[in-house]
């Protein structure tokens, strides 16, 4: 059901005054009060009374002619309610309510005839706010030098950020005090094949932060096309946060028409961390579902050739003849094959029997292309065909392997960042996965930009991502981008992208870890703009590199309920899930898409602990995960049906569980539970639990 009505119909406390206005969300609980401060666009936010973001300045500068800052007087007001309610291709939920209250401002900068529009939304659970730009006056086309918005916080809050970088997002997080940010900036800068840090108080969004009085705020942008990522940039002495979008390579910051609409500024506000998570602000500040037909869209469990080269047992490249690549010339038939290469027949024939024999719907493979010798760090522009397998990958033999077992191959895309040679050749990949009968893609942008001297997040890159899922859609074809720019709700309208990365993943638990606490922060901040591909479910935990896992197992299995995402990836390798079938029978059981999703303990960080519903059924699923401390959980099963009997599997740390020194301890308990049952866990540092709820 939809309603919408002007203001003349409802005015659901709008101030009229000559320079003040105020819009609440439907439950009155969040206002934002608008309002020009000495002829500069200004607003304040309060959530129960309380001031949550101070006044606060809006606009922007611009490459040629006067800033948008200042000099503006009110044209005209628009004010509406909006209450609707709608599916989901696939989510956390099967209905999601899109309720809030609308303000539009109208703007005129008179000494310069250029009209700038303000609009903000405002629901139960937080503030959307955009520009829009009419086609009116004397501004048509112009280049962004910075946008400059700006959200004042009320006092020395904590915050869970990573530093502030236009090229990764593959940072672990620092929980600090705003005021300790610019101290422990540069420390929490790692390593990475492509990094841009752009200040010592810069940070990334989606920005988790807890006040004082116990009110949580999450700072991000939702509906992010044609314009450059937003970052934050933190001014520490006023405690103000400011916009800084990603220049492209000339250092311009959006190259902008009339009529125009920016990405929407997001607030999440609330006193229950529960809530963060349930949250649907940003999904609901998409647009609706751009495809009239979504059939060929579905969630994916798979299995891939992948952890066995991330964790240092086997090799991407076909030999190591070869330290420089020329496609068309070089001739692999005459190479000496190195051994190691993981992506050959007889290897990828035993990932689609361990799948066809547990169920599993595709298979990943990567690297079966010709390049991998040649293709990381050397700005290369023709690095890959997506086109040509190696001499010892039969692209028909093992697809036509694969369907008769009922199995699907992932295609793998990495484009070394060649974003020009990756368009050059895309029609045809997309083709090729047609005629071989691939529905899903991943995609990878490791290394720097080429067009050389761009940016991962800037807005000729933005435009790149979601050209890439809008063509794939065109070859019913499901994209899983890595490295790409951080998800902003996009998968809505286009429901293809059934997943991302664009943070750091499972695979850097093969590159020195991650600590505990990581998979406990990532559904606040990563996962708000949409799901992540994380690669859970590694059961042996010491690496053919030497690198350790820092989690228990059952902290592994409580992944696929706790990070959310239609795309799970059973990512060890067959063996090591065959040497602990009972623990791997979750893994096979656990659902992708869901009816309900019921937030049971939540913490920044610290723990988190969720139950879904499996679609169209009544089985429910529940995971925990834990930080750096061990902790008792205790949950209620109360979302249960209270007219059924269930039989609960509880998959959990052993006594003697160390994510460090005995990850695999656990133990499976068997019990017949109801919705008045209640049960206490022990859950260890960097572990959890994991229970299948099935009706009797």
């Amino acid at each position: 059901m939809k309603r919408l009505f002007s203001a003349a119909a409802l005015l659901f406390g709008l101030v009229l005054g000559a320079r003040a206005m105020e819009v609440a969300s439907p439950n009155g609980e969040i206002k934002v009060d608008f309002r020009l401060d000495k002829s500069a666009p200004a607003y304040s936010v309060t959530f129960k009374g309380k001031t949550v973001i101070g006044l606060s300045h809006l606009g922007y500068e611009l490459i040629k002619g006067e800033p948008l800052l200042e000099g503006f007087s009110l044209v005209g007001e628009e004010t509406a309610t909006f209450d609707e309610t709608w599916t989901p291709v696939w989510g956390e939920t099967s209905k999601i309510r899109n309720n809030y209250n609308e303000l539009l401002v109208k703007l005129v900068q008179k000494a310069t005839d250029r009209y700038l529009n303000i609009r903000f939304r405002v629901y139960n659970e937080g503030v959307g706010l955009r520009y829009e730009f009419p086609q009116k006056g004397q501004l048509n086309y112009f280049t962004v030098k910075e946008e400059c918005t700006e959200m004042a916080m009320t006092g020395d809050h904590t915050a869970w950020w990573i530093p502030g970088d236009y090229d990764t997002q593959e940072y672990e997080y620092t929980k600090s005090r705003l005021s300790e940010i610019r101290t422990l900036h540069e420390k929490a800068v790692s390593e990475n094949l492509a990094q841009t840090v752009f200040s010592p108080t810069g940070v990334q969004t989606s920005l988790m932060l807890k006040t004082d009085d116990g009110i949580y705020l999450n700072l991000h942008e939702a509906a992010l096309v044609d314009y450059p990522a937003m970052h934050l940039n933190l001014d520490d002495k006023r405690l103000v946060f400011r916009s800084w979008l990603t220049p492209d390579a000339t250092g311009a910051k959006g190259y902008l028409q009339t009529p125009f609409k920016s990405p929407w500024r997001t607030i999440l506000i609330t006193d229950d961390a529960r809530k963060v998570l349930a949250s649907h602000l940003i999904l609901n500040l998409n647009e609706p579902c751009a495809y009239k037909d979504v059939s060929w869209i579905h969630p994916v469990k798979y299995i891939g050739v992948w952890w066995e080269m991330i964790s240092g047992k086997g090799e991407w490249a076909y030999t190591h003849e070869f330290p420089s690549v020329r496609l068309g010339e070089t001739d692999y038939t005459k190479a000496l094959p190195s051994g190691k290469h993981s992506a050959n027949n007889a290897n990828v024939r035993r990932y689609i029997d361990f799948a066809a024999e547990h169920g599993f719907d595709q298979v990943l493979v990567e690297g079966w292309n010709i390049g991998w010798e040649d293709w990381a760090g050397n700005l290369k522009e023709n690095v890959f065909d997506f086109l040509t397998p190696y001499p010892d990958f039969d692209l028909k033999a093992l697809n036509d392997y694969a369907h008769a077992k009922g199995v699907r191959l992932m295609m793998h895309h990495e484009t070394s960042s060649s974003v020009m040679n990756y368009e050059k050749y895309m029609d045809r990949a997309y083709r090729l996965m047609n005629d071989y009968g691939y529905n899903a893609v991943k995609s990878g942008y490791v290394g720097f930009i080429i067009p050389r001297g761009e940016h991962h997040y800037s807005q000729l890159e933005v435009n790149h991502y979601l050209h890439a899922v809008k063509r794939a859609a065109d070859f019913h074809i499901m994209v899983n981008a890595h490295e790409a720019v951080r998800p902003t709700g996009l998968c809505r309208t286009y429901p293809n992208l059934i997943g991302n990365e664009s943070a750091r993943g499972t695979e850097y638990q093969a590159f020195g870890g991650s600590q505990p606490g990581h998979t406990a922060i990532l559904p606040f901040t990563r996962l708000q703009g949409g799901p992540m591909d994380y690669t859970p479910g590694i059961f042996e935990m010491d690496c053919a590199n030497g690198s350790h896992v820092n989690s228990t197992l059952c902290g592994q299995l409580a992944l696929y309920v706790t990070m959310y995402s239609p795309l799970q990836m059973a990512a060890d390798f067959p063996e090591n899930y065959l040497k602990h079938k009972d623990a791997f029978q979750f893994i096979k059981d656990v659902a992708l898409d869901w009816d309900q999703s019921v937030y049971l303990e939540a913490e920044p960080m610290e723990f988190i602990t969720v139950a879904r519903k499996a679609k169209g059924t009544d089985k429910w699923f529940v995971g925990s995960v834990a930080g750096k401390r061990a902790r008792k959980s205790t949950l209620s099963l109360s979302f249960l049906d209270q007219r059924r009997k269930y039989e609960a599997t509880i998959y959990r740390d052993g006594a003697d569980a160390d994510y460090r020194t005995n990850p695999k301890s656990y133990r499976i308990e068997r019990r017949t539970v109801t919705s008045k049952t209640r049960l206490t866990l022990d859950v260890a540092a960097g572990g959890g639990y994991a229970i299948s709820i099935l009706p009797k």
